[in-house]
């Protein structure tokens, strides 16, 4: 009986330490009881600091080898865009929208004229 008494106490003040442990953290623990449908929400605040890759595509163009290794200070890569198309705007190498470079305090920047939608840019993935 008293042994008993003794793994409830024990077991009460482990469920607590961890409580604490928990709100002291900030974040919300799972327990047993909830719903399989709060498992697998994502919590916004954990998706806003995963850090990402942004580049601005002006054009491509494919090479043989030879052509590459012979590529010197002013040399000229003819690009497959035309003058005057918008810039792709590339977010971990997904196209997510289209605009125009400006300049913004002598730095390059890019002003957004169209942005994919997310079924469009589901369709590449």
């Amino acid at each position: 009986m008293a042994d008993e008494q003794t793994e409830e106490a024990v077991t009460e003040e482990t469920e607590s330490t961890e409580e604490s442990q928990d709100q002291n953290s900030g974040e919300m623990v799972e327990s047993d009881n909830t719903d399989s449908n709060d498992k697998n929400k994502i919590n916004p605040e954990v998706l806003q600091g995963i850090p990402v890759t942004i580049s601005v595509e002006v054009g491509r163009t494919s090479l043989k080898i030879r052509d590459l290794l012979r590529l010197s200070q002013g040399s000229v890569v003819e690009l497959e865009r035309l003058a005057g198309e918008p810039l792709d705007l590339l977010v971990n190498n997904t196209v997510v929208a289209q605009g125009e470079i400006v300049l913004v305090n002598d730095r390059y920047g890019i002003r957004l004229t169209r942005v994919v939608p997310a079924e469009e840019r589901m369709k590449t993935i």
